[in-house]
């Protein structure tokens, strides 16, 4: 499993069901940019900051324990020892626990490839041009454990979790693939037809 699977799960269950159950997927300007940035990022190589870190980009990662594998976007190495992944994500600066959760899936995985503990990371919002810090908690750790376990049970009942028809939607490049409005509305009027009931006099 991607680690990046964990991000699009804990956005939408069935955002993540489209791309990874029915093989869907459709860019718009949200997605191209990221791509964009991520492609940017991946030509780097690796670098040592100013402040002495040795900046490793496009860093293959894995977890034998966990079954996952993926490629974090920059890992800083300092001289003290301690391992800092950086996610980048397109947008500003901005709290989304999905991106959290992915970065937590990075750590937990550099962990194993490394033997030593990486508490804190950070997510780097492209267009505000700033970190938001990210303190890798046992309470993230758990609700990323949560998720691998979801996401296997969804892959192996193969059945589209429904619509969540809510903000999520507007920026989702699978809206149109979706129809969460279309679905939502149906599934409402099957509600109120159940709720008739004919009376003979």
């Amino acid at each position: 499993m991607n680690v990046s699977a964990i991000n699009q799960y804990t956005y939408c269950p069935r955002r993540f069901g489209l791309i990874y159950l029915e093989n869907e997927f459709s860019d718009n300007v949200y997605t191209a940019r990221g791509n964009a940035e991520h492609k940017q990022v991946d030509h780097i190589g690796w670098i040592t900051t100013r402040e002495g870190a040795r900046a490793e980009y496009a860093l293959p990662i894995w977890s034998d324990h966990f079954g996952l594998i993926g490629k974090c976007d920059v890992v800083e190495f300092w001289l003290d020892g301690s391992i800092y992944p950086v996610e980048y994500k397109h947008g500003a600066r901005k709290k989304r626990l999905n991106d959290d959760l992915q970065l937590a899936g990075q750590a937990m995985c550099l962990e194993e490839m490394t033997g030593r503990p990486v508490t804190h990371g950070a997510i780097y919002h492209h267009s505000s041009r700033r970190r938001r810090e990210v303190i890798i908690t046992a309470a993230l750790r758990a609700q990323v454990k949560e998720a691998i376990a979801a996401i296997r049970l969804l892959l192996a009942s193969g059945t589209l979790p429904p619509p969540v028809n809510d903000a999520r939607c507007k920026e989702c490049s699978l809206k149109d693939i979706c129809q969460p409005e279309v679905l939502a509305q149906k599934s409402s009027y099957q509600t109120a037809q159940t709720g008739l009931f004919i009376i003979d006099d």
